[in-house]
């Protein structure tokens, strides 16, 4: 299991969120990259050091510091769409290889190079901002039926990255709440809201108050 890039991004238009920009364009780096925690929702952006967030309301912080999508799921999206898609094309930061992503379970830990070690947090939930990015009709739909989302990472320890470094998973939790069991939970099947209770305190905090409201509604 490794990086096959890390990717940055630089501010670019969008009419489609409320800042008028996006960061959502990344390029692989061309060597090291620093990542560390980049503080609360709402101030903290990005956890690598040159990368961008724009919409702080929506994007970045300790709880969405770091993206990763694999190769492999980029792969099969070439198949279906018909077109290349380069490291970096679904916004995600860390490019990875041979890392099953999907079923990564909240709260699982990832040690990134020597020093980097990262945990398991959300899926990703596509937005309009994406789908304009892609230019792909329907594109927030297809994403959810597929349920291969990717996910948002915290910063545990500091260090730098760069292509071609191993990761390696240090720890996964006895629980079962998958990515993209969380994925489906937050989106097509929210009677699913209640077990992700299980994640524990790994559990990101919004989808937290929402398992806890459903599950308080006799997960009606």
């Amino acid at each position: 299991m490794q990086l096959l890039t890390v990717n940055l991004g630089r501010a670019a238009p969008s009419a489609h969120t409320s800042t008028g920009g996006t960061g959502i364009d990344k390029r692989p780096a061309d060597g090291p990259v620093a990542v560390a925690a980049p503080g609360p929702k709402g101030t903290g952006a990005s956890g690598l050091d040159g990368d961008t967030v724009v919409n702080l309301r929506h994007h970045g912080g300790n709880d969405q510091a770091v993206y990763a999508y694999a190769r492999e799921d980029l792969d099969d999206w070439e198949r279906e769409l018909g077109r290349p898609l380069a490291n970096g094309a679904f916004g995600e930061n860390l490019t990875t290889l041979g890392v099953e992503i999907s079923d990564a379970r909240i709260g699982e830990r990832w040690r990134v190079g020597p020093r980097l070690l990262l945990e398991v947090s959300s899926p990703r939930i596509p937005c309009r901002t994406f789908q304009e990015w892609l230019g792909e009709r329907g594109w927030i739909k297809r994403f959810t039926q597929a349920a291969v989302p990717g996910a948002y990472l915290r910063v545990l320890e500091p260090g730098e990255i760069r292509a071609g470094d191993a990761v390696r998973v240090v720890h996964r939790p006895a629980h079962e709440v998958t990515v993209a069991l969380m994925f489906r939970a937050l989106t097509t099947r929210p009677e699913l809201l209640p077990r992700l209770l299980e994640a524990g305190t790994a559990l990101h905090p919004e989808a937290r108050a929402k398992a806890l409201k459903r599950a308080g509604d006799g997960g009606n």
